[in-house]
């Protein structure tokens, strides 16, 4: 029968001989970590490798994601859909097991860690989702929603800064399921911290309100007791300082950055397995390991358990049971279509005259009662992002609900909205002003690259913001936002579009949406119904010339006003123009080149218009076309003045036009 020291050096073992048969990566995480991990996946984690996706399974989170052998080891071992042909093809092209752990990659992994302190925020948005959730759905009786967010983090998730935007955040909301190990080994890339670390990061931890433990990380039963002292702690988020030796087993790298990014080497590999005591061949794993490993069955029992809870929650209450499948199912409401269209109807009836962050909030009011899972947000913006609306309960420590002040912390919102999103039952939408993205842009891409429906308001769009002056005038951030794969971004002209946009966001699961909204009023426009489908393509044409168009302008947001006025002058002038608003190139892009053809005529000469970096639309309008853009930074003064001194104005449109025909 294998000893707990058998199942530690097996995740020791699989770690080194799959980076040296890479010849790339951190053995020296996994092989420190090997006792923490084997106490937490086997004794406390509750899981089931026959089915990943159990709506109360613990989640568990690997944030120091250079390590990645380990969660690979742990989902193989423990008896996940893992084999160890993949575990072989470690690091290579379309292997299940890549560099850093990959969403949708391998069956287990929750989130994509890599880039660091991004998965403890993560966690927190996952320990917030169970949360908010337990509040909504359980019942006296009947908790339905009751599990734990467990993270590993390392020194460099330590240092990143978005670590104490996040955790800062969860001490103040007090969640008590959330449990964080910290690899507290002393080493980084660089070398021996101390020369550029040296926080008391217990004392830290405790000054967020968080309750905080240290132990020998080689302890099992120690690390055991923490473990067990902590989940009787549910008012503060525990962190448990685990005292390890990087590589431990290595008898001539261990303690030293030599093992922290680079394979031990044919030699020191060999020395490893004598010195542990492991005396099998590269990726072979005795049974006796395997089985004391497996959690196959233990993982089927709790399940099982679970759904009889659940089945005697839905005999209760059917209806709560029936929106909480939908929610975890992704699934839209079952009037959907039919209610938002008479949504957009009845705000094109309207037709006011509002800036676009206005009319987003009225979207925003309009959908919510839809929405049960609809959870705003702002990074300390709410009255100027306008992302709250009466119907919205703001969340505090004791006080459950759907909105949050997440504070001047827009990276930390954006890693944890995505931890929201992975969790499942929730859809998490954060504002801020648009300039910065630029803070968070890491987590934006996050949300792209794990195809998380996530949903950035992004307010005060242009230089047409005015005062703040160009620390708060955005140039190239829409641009920015257009290159990340996967990400919609929007930048609606009018209230009807900008609704549109929102319930194309809403419906879109397969990645994040950015909503770029204007500080300043907007006409407003009053479309034909056959519009609103035509909107939904992310380009259109607003207005056409009379037969043959000499030239195409193609604008959006506030600009798209300007277009239509330099177009009249134009087709006075017997110059024939089409105005083409195109709120979403990516969106755009993705229709069929017959429709496109049917928008942007080829051959047609082509002006865009919009107020930021001219470069994106050569795209559009060629080399032989024209850009009336911003390629400078903005000023300090009213929006209206500055929109005209960047040449902003009918005139220069015009005279573009006429320049390229």
């Amino acid at each position: 029968m294998a000893t707990r020291n058998d199942l530690a050096n097996a995740i020791r073992a699989l770690s080194m001989d799959a980076v040296q048969k890479a010849n790339s990566g951190h053995p020296g995480a996994p092989m420190g970590m090997a006792e923490i991990a084997e106490v937490l996946w086997n004794n406390n984690l509750s899981h089931n490798p026959n089915n990943p996706k159990w709506a109360n399974r613990d989640r568990f989170v690997l944030s120091n994601g250079h390590g990645s052998m380990l969660i690979y080891s742990l989902l193989h071992l423990t008896g996940y859909n893992l084999p160890m042909e993949q575990i072989k093809t470690f690091r290579q092209l379309h292997s299940q097991c890549a560099g850093h752990p990959e969403y949708g990659y391998a069956e287990g992994v929750e989130t994509t860690t890599g880039p660091l302190g991004q998965g403890i925020a993560n966690a927190v948005g996952f320990a917030m989702a169970e949360k908010l959730l337990a509040s909504q759905f359980n019942k006296p009786g009947h908790d339905i929603v009751d599990h734990h967010t467990y993270v590993f983090l390392g020194d460099g998730c330590m240092m990143e800064g978005v670590s104490h935007e996040a955790c800062a955040l969860a001490g103040t909301w007090g969640l008590g399921k959330l449990v964080a190990f910290w690899d507290d080994n002393g080493i980084s890339i660089d070398g021996h911290i101390e020369g550029w670390y040296t926080d008391d990061t217990a004392k830290r931890f405790e000054a967020y309100g968080w309750h905080v433990q240290s132990v020998d990380g080689h302890d099992s039963d120690a690390i055991q007791k923490a473990i067990e002292a902590a989940k009787k702690v549910t008012d503060k988020p525990s962190l448990i300082c685990c005292k390890t030796i990087i590589g431990k087993g290595s008898p001539n790298k261990c303690g030293s950055h030599d093992c922290h990014g680079s394979a031990l080497g044919l030699d020191e590999v060999a020395a490893t397995r004598e010195a542990i005591g492991w005396p099998h061949e590269p990726f072979v794993v005795p049974q006796d390991v395997y089985d004391g490993w497996n959690q196959k069955d233990k993982g089927a029992k709790r399940e099982a358990e679970w759904n009889a809870k659940f089945d005697a929650y839905a005999k209760a209450f059917p209806a709560e049971a029936a929106e909480f499948k939908r929610r975890m199912n992704n699934e839209l409401p079952a009037n959907w279509k039919e209610e938002t269209n008479k949504i957009i109807a009845a705000i094109n009836e309207k037709a006011e005259g509002v800036a676009s962050r206005k009319a987003s909030q009225n979207a925003i009011g309009a959908l919510a009662p839809l929405l049960p899972e609809f959870l705003g947000g702002s990074a300390d913006l709410t009255g100027s992002n306008l992302t709250s609306t009466s119907s919205f309960v703001h969340v505090d420590a004791k006080k459950p609900g759907n909105y949050i002040s997440y504070g001047v912390r827009e990276f930390g919102m954006a890693a944890i909205m995505n931890g929201m999103a992975l969790h499942g039952g929730l859809l998490p939408f954060g504002g801020t002003f648009h300039m910065f993205s630029d803070y968070m842009k890491n987590g934006m891409r996050m949300s792209a690259l794990m195809h998380q429906r996530v949903i950035y308001v992004l307010t005060h769009d242009s230089i047409g913001q005015g005062e703040d002056g160009p620390t708060h005038q955005p140039v190239e951030n829409t641009s920015g936002l257009r290159y990340i794969p996967r990400m919609d971004v929007w930048r609606p002209a009018d209230a009807t579009e900008t609704t549109v946009a929102w319930v194309a966001a809403v419906e879109r699961t397969e990645g994040p949406t950015s909503l770029v909204l204007s500080r300043q009023n907007l006409p407003g426009i009053k479309h034909d119904a056959k519009d609103f489908d035509l909107i939904r393509k992310g380009g259109y044409v607003f207005s056409d010339a009379a037969g043959k168009a000499d030239a195409i302008i193609i604008a959006n947001g506030s600009e798209l006003d300007l277009a239509v006025k330099a177009a009249a002058e134009l087709n006075a002038a017997g110059t024939k123009v089409r105005v083409v608003s195109m709120p979403s190139t990516n969106v755009f892009d993705r229709q069929d080149q017959a429709y496109k053809d049917s928008v942007l005529t080829p051959g047609v000469v082509r002006v865009a218009v919009e107020a930021a970096h001219p470069d994106f639309w050569r795209k559009y309008v060629g080399l032989e076309g024209a850009v009336v853009g911003i390629d400078t930074f903005g000023e300090s003064a009213p929006g209206g003045v500055l929109m005209k001194h960047f040449g902003f104005t009918v005139e220069n449109v015009v005279a573009t036009v006429k320049s390229v025909l």
